[in-house]
């Protein structure tokens, strides 16, 4: 048994958030079976959390709408839902009883006794989890940022002998209190996103940094050199070897891989044309190459030999909710990209999708985030009349700025993504794509973007299978 794990044995546990996304279940469940006291709070009433409840396996105190004071105090451990921040009055209280205080990652971290690449950013971190996963191979285990892998869940899996290296997706929320140090540490990009909750886009890189901070000079830090936020993080003196990853020809000196040509190459002392991949951007899309050039960089890394690397290039997964094709109906295209949650991971998509025959699904809740370069590309890769959006509090700002330049009155927008679908298909004459790629976060209408996803999923079947019959 762990340190960790002793340290919450027949110990009184507050968990604050219980949520019902499936990661306060896997907390409180894990935290039972390891021996806690436990008790939990959420601001929200008990009938929010009844299927929730039903999952949790043993006894438990709840402290539903309202928590004291004094339960808090009462407490030996406080463990905080990534949901929660850390103004709320309740972690700010048990900081000031210095009260130890734990989150989902923290646990984790402590737990697991496999090497660690831990992968961060604001665009593009699941993708490239996904296929380094990959690109390291069966014995390599992904945990972290995802209802079907929360990482307390994954963490027993750990355990296994087969597991000899874990990819863990991890984002800012769970890095807010974060001191351990990954082996490997990459950040793929940084840009404008969870300003609602770090306040300023400084403040948040500063809580990225923190997946490095701890990391001594046996551990190696992957940076993206074309990213303007690189040379802040350089500015924090990482203790970590550091490589770099680069669309274009990296300076001498500078230790990393590089994309020119068609080609990847590798500089260390030397440069050397590791990779062919000619067609790569043809079908993933151009603003997959710095997934893939990171993906590729943990992997050699890890010593992968670049033969097997390549072999798998060539049959990299398709990662679910990231631009994925869920569907053709004569000869339209359908596309899911409900991941795109921030204006510029919508922007990649309709780089990649847009032009006259496609019809965007875009829209959704506001995050304090700007929308005029979103604004722009719509404009530039898509008609006017293609363009259908779901209403929001995000999609009133993409109004806005749409309304700059166009008469907006000619653009759709709609309650429900049912009437948004309904309206799509009326303009699929010919061959046409559908993209729903919201560019926005969820929260107005829907759990979370895995709940959006889902449900565009379900409307979609349900609509070809009702369009196929009448056919």
């Amino acid at each position: 048994m762990s340190i960790t794990k002793n340290k919450f044995k027949n110990k009184k546990v507050l968990l604050v958030g219980l949520g019902i996304l499936g990661g306060g279940v896997t907390t409180a469940n894990w935290l039972l079976k390891n021996g806690a006291k436990l008790s939990i709070t959420d601001s929200k009433p008990k009938e929010y959390f009844n299927d929730s409840i039903k999952q949790i396996k043993g006894k438990v105190n709840y402290f539903f709408e309202k928590c004291e004071e004094k339960n808090v105090a009462d407490a030996d451990i406080i463990v905080i839902n990534q949901a929660v921040p850390q103004t709320n009055q309740l972690v700010q209280l048990a900081e000031k009883l210095n009260k130890p205080i734990y989150n989902e990652s923290k646990i984790f971290y402590e737990n697991c006794k496999k090497p660690i690449v831990a992968i961060t950013g604001t665009r593009g971190k699941t993708t490239t989890t996904n296929w380094t996963a990959y690109l390291l191979g069966k014995n390599a285990i992904i945990a972290g940022n995802s209802t079907d892998q929360p990482l307390l869940k994954i963490l027993p899996k750990t355990d296994s002998e087969t597991c000899k290296m874990v990819v863990n997706e991890i984002p800012s929320f769970q890095l807010e209190r974060f001191s351990s140090a990954p082996h490997i540490a990459l950040i793929t990009n940084i840009f404008v996103d969870h300003l609602n909750r770090h306040g300023t886009l400084e403040n948040y890189a500063k809580v990225k940094a923190n997946v490095f901070k701890n990391q001594s000079k046996n551990d190696k830090l992957i940076l993206n050199y074309d990213n303007e936020w690189t040379n802040f993080f350089l500015k924090q003196n990482p203790k970590a070897e550091v490589w770099f990853f680069s669309l274009n020809k990296l300076p001498e000196n500078t230790k990393g891989i590089y994309y020119q040509n068609g080609s990847i190459y590798l500089q260390t002392k030397k440069v050397e044309k590791v990779l062919d991949i000619e067609d790569f951007v043809e079908f993933w899309g151009k603003h997959n190459l710095a997934n893939l050039l990171s993906a590729i960089l943990v992997a050699y890394l890890d010593n992968i030999k670049w033969a097997d690397i390549n072999k798998k290039i060539k049959t990299l997964p398709q990662v679910k909710y990231r631009q994925e094709l869920i569907a053709t109906f004569g000869k339209t295209k359908i596309i899911n990209d409900t991941s795109a949650t921030s204006p510029e991971g919508g922007m990649a998509a309709i780089e990649r999708f847009g032009s006259k025959n496609c019809i965007l699904i875009s829209g959704g809740t506001d995050a304090g985030l700007e929308y005029k370069d979103w604004a722009k590309t719509a404009l530039k890769y898509l008609p006017i009349k293609n363009m259908i959006l779901l209403d929001g509090s995000a999609t009133k700002k993409m109004l806005t700025e749409l309304g700059k330049d166009i008469d907006i009155s000619k653009i759709s927008v709609k309650d429900t993504l049912e009437a948004c679908v309904d309206l799509a298909f009326k303009k699929i004459t010919g061959g046409k794509t559908i993209l729903f790629s919201p560019s926005a976060k969820s929260f107005e209408k829907f759990k979370n973007e895995f709940d959006r996803g889902e449900k565009f999923n379900k409307i979609i079947k349900q609509k070809t299978a009702y369009l196929r019959k009448k056919a």
